[in-house]
């Protein structure tokens, strides 16, 4: 349990932008070395041994131009004993206790730089897992403006790995962006938002075992949830930054592990969302609150204008069930007290951006993708996908440049944020069933109509919420690259435990497998 700490008591951090080494017409070479040391998250905090890329939690932001590769080389320079606790049960025996390998979330990737989860390497690449294949990972940067993330992904240990700080802001830019005259430099500001625990002494606190675990589990076990009881916005615990009485552009990521937030601000002023996952959408959506899932990001602007010399809090919505004592509720707050230094000639455009419907192309395969709960040797929850475990054979092989509809059919009573690397994709609908009966006979009965998705969601996406006892569809373009992939559900401990499969895009001119 966190101690008392006062709320909105120190500055918002901006984060830095990665310096490149090297930079040439269209590349950039950059180092980002993952290493341990103290970060001081709270005024009223120790300082918390944390591990980051080039010293910093969030790890510094690499900031690129469309049609720019960047090239990186990930360094472990981490101990060989990790600050969290491991549970070796769900792991292959006899892996070394610290691994990492950096994936860069949605990012049109060569596989061979997609960071897969069995890539791995340990501290100056001494050990490597069984897929890794360079040091330097290439990023072609070919797709649309939008803010990406890198983090870590290593097999079974991707909750704590991030947990501990191995995560980062990427946003890549273009000419048309440019054009629209959004806010920008000084008042265009990354959120990445994330929630955290910690000790008296200021270190980390992350369960060893789950609420209410039986006496024959492993110690360590890995736990189904984890629900922090501060927010942490930038690295620092409920933060508050000043603002000029303007419109800005906030690039908000939700980083968390397992928490879902729906933010709205106290002055019941609108927020305008411009963008989601995949960059700007088609036209903005005007709201008094959003929801956003764990490693969702929003692209927003606020207009602060005529509250000058007032303090706004964005706030998370917990519910009508929620405990009087949790205090996440509050996520950061605006102080709108900085003088204007110049005229706002910013704008919130109307219409964005074109995104044709992928709908509109030849359907090579519909696969339907159950998410299902079931339980471990010890009985603790083990949610897989397709009733399969990670390492069996891939069943997923959409060839390249087809196009293929995916229905996550969620057999659970809970929402999970799926993604799917390589791709992004567009959301078609989501229809609920009646789940005691599928779960009871396998048999689908309709209990209404397909929904279409909200307007900020009709847009590219690389990550879809699929609530349960509901069917979501998402429709992609599987390219440009073939290889190894994965789909997963982006709770970080269903991930590690075992929410997760490999799929493998092949080349049109191999046998097709419908699976």
């Amino acid at each position: 349990m966190t101690p008392n700490l006062a709320k909105f008591v120190d500055r918002l951090p901006i984060l830095p932008t990665a310096n490149p080494l090297k930079k040439a017409k269209n590349a950039s070479f950059y180092e980002m070395r993952m290493e341990e040391f103290k970060r001081k998250f709270h005024r009223d905090l120790p300082p918390t041994t944390v591990w980051g890329y080039n010293r910093q939690v969030p790890g510094p932001t690499i900031d690129v131009k469309k049609g720019e590769t960047a090239h990186v080389k990930w360094i472990n320079h981490l101990p060989p004993r990790h600050i969290l606790p491991v549970d070796t049960s769900i792991l292959e025996k006899g892996l070394p206790e610290v691994r990492t390998v950096t994936h860069l979330h949605g990012g049109h990737t060569p596989t061979e730089s997609d960071g897969y989860p069995e890539a791995w390497f340990t501290r100056n690449f001494g050990q490597v897992g069984p897929a890794f294949k360079q040091k330097v990972y290439n990023y072609p940067n070919n797709q649309r403006a939008a803010m990406l993330w890198y983090h870590d992904h290593a097999m079974g240990l991707t909750r704590l790995n991030n947990y501990a700080g191995l995560a980062g802001a990427y946003i890549i830019r273009d000419q048309h962006e440019r054009s629209l005259n959004l806010p920008s430099g000084d008042y265009e500001i990354p959120l990445v938002i994330q929630d955290r625990s910690f000790n008296q002494d200021g270190s980390l606190s992350y369960p060893t075992q789950p609420d209410d675990a039986a006496t024959n589990l492993p110690n360590p076990s890995v736990v189904p949830a984890f629900l922090g009881d501060t927010i942490v916005v930038n690295g620092k615990v409920w933060p508050y930054v000043e603002v000029e009485p303007r419109k800005y552009r906030f690039r908000i990521l939700n980083a968390s592990n397992t928490r879902g937030y729906t933010l709205y601000l106290d002055s019941n002023q609108s927020i305008f969302q411009i963008g989601s996952d995949g960059g700007l959408l088609k036209k903005t959506s005007k709201m008094k609150q959003v929801t956003i899932e764990p490693s969702e990001r929003f692209d927003v602007i606020i207009d602060f204008s005529k509250w000058n010399r007032k303090n706004i809090t964005l706030k998370n919505d917990l519910g009508a069930n929620a405990s009087e004592d949790d205090q996440t509720d509050d996520i950061m707050q605006f102080a709108v007290t900085k003088p204007l230094t110049s005229k706002d000639n910013s704008r919130i455009p109307r219409d964005l951006s074109s995104i044709p419907s992928l709908h509109k192309q030849p359907i090579k395969a519909h696969r339907q993708l159950t998410l299902q709960g079931s339980n471990d040797q010890y009985d603790r929850p083990l949610l897989i996908l397709n009733n399969k475990r990670w390492h069996e054979p891939v069943t997923e092989k959409p060839q390249r440049g087809t196009t293929e509809i995916w229905s996550f059919v969620n057999t659970t009573n809970f929402t999970h944020p799926m993604h799917i690397h390589l791709v992004q994709f567009q959301v078609l609908d989501r229809q609920p069933f009646d789940l005691d009966h599928f779960n009871q006979t396998g048999e689908f009965i309709y209990t209404g109509s397909p929904k279409a998705p909200k307007a900020n969601e009709r847009g590219w996406k690389d990550t879809v919420a699929a609530p349960g006892g509901q069917v979501t569809r998402v429709i992609a373009n599987f390219g440009p690259y073939t290889g190894d992939y994965v789909w997963h559900c982006h709770i970080l401990e269903h991930e590690d435990y075992d929410m997760m499969r490999p799929f493998k895009v092949i080349d049109p001119n191999e046998k097709y497998h419908d699976s």
